[in-house]
């Protein structure tokens, strides 16, 4: 049975509640709790290592819920997902792991998916990270996500983690063959002394392929955040890498975009910013009735929307 607990963090990350919709896994403090299969989109345990496979038939239409939660202190979690998403499907997949450490010690969620979407297929997928919890004990998430978009097919991820975690390191890697679309949406925010790094690597690999990559972070406290979003264009592809950081207090944000082409015929581009709230943001938001810290947490919220 979930707790009241259970049941709050699976609101927090995946807008879950007492009957989920579609498909669904539940994964709590290292132990599948709860599973639901349905025609054409099948979940089973992976036999020789931790995780399942996600198996969604040719053409079928719905969602899937994979989430992940912790609620013990002293506990390290590690979990390989496969999800094949079939041709000329349209799926909305959400992960995500929240953490309550109630303890001095570490709770860490190590995840790793290979996600393949085949010719023609569509994918939304969201994963959101969180942490909470009364103890001292540090909340370390650590994802990664491979991802092959087959011919004609269109992923779009939706990466976020708002305040909580205290280290966590991303690594995104994808493959875009021709015709297929890649769009990459990455939200942050740290605070205190925690970090972040996350390193994604998008290759397109053959005509028409194309990738959009958003990174939107901010940083307060001490906190320290690092951004490497490296675009490979092997083909006629096109790609957007775009990085925007609000840097605050005494926190440290480095940004390394790099693009890389080998075929005369592909169109990269990169932007990269990195500055402070505006004095005249916060000064015509005071001038409505906000306090500086209300001013200044609306600005954070807008921004990263």
């Amino acid at each position: 049975m979930l707790t009241a607990l259970d049941k709050k963090l699976l609101e927090e990350i995946a807008e879950l509640h007492d009957d989920p919709p579609g498909a669904f896994n539940i994964r709590k403090d290292g132990k599948g709790v709860q599973r639901r299969s349905l025609e054409g989109i099948e979940i089973r345990s992976k036999e020789d290592q931790p995780g399942i496979d996600v198996l969604v038939a040719p053409g079928k239409e719905g969602s899937v819920h994979i989430p992940v939660i912790l609620t013990e202190t002293d506990l390290s979690d590690l979990v390989y997902n496969t999800i094949e998403i079939g041709e000329n499907a349209d799926i909305t997949l959400v992960a995500g792991c929240g953490i309550h450490n109630p303890g001095s010690g570490s709770a860490r969620h190590d995840g790793i998916h290979r996600i393949i979407v085949r010719r023609g297929a569509r994918l939304k997928y969201s994963e959101k990270h969180y942490g909470e919890g009364e103890g001292g004990g540090k909340r370390i998430l650590n994802p990664k996500t491979e991802l092959v978009i087959e011919e004609d097919a269109y992923a779009e991820l939706e990466l976020i983690q708002i305040r909580g975690v205290d280290n966590t390191n991303r690594v995104t890697e994808a493959e875009v063959h021709a015709g297929g679309r890649l769009f990459m949406f990455e939200r942050l925010l740290t605070d205190g002394e925690q970090t972040a790094n996350s390193d994604v690597v998008v290759n397109l690999m053959g005509e028409g392929s194309t990738a959009r990559i958003i990174s939107r972070s901010v940083a307060q406290g001490n906190s320290k955040q690092t951004f490497n979003p490296r675009l490979l264009a092997y083909g006629p592809g096109r790609g957007h890498v775009e990085c925007d950081s609000i840097i605050m207090d005494q926190s440290t944000v480095r940004s390394v975009p790099e693009i890389w082409a080998e075929n005369a015929d592909a169109e990269l581009v990169h932007e990269a910013a990195i500055g402070k709230i505006a004095g005249d943001q916060l000064i015509k938001l005071m001038a409505l009735g906000l306090t500086e810290e209300e001013a200044e947490e609306a600005i954070i919220s807008g921004f990263l929307k």
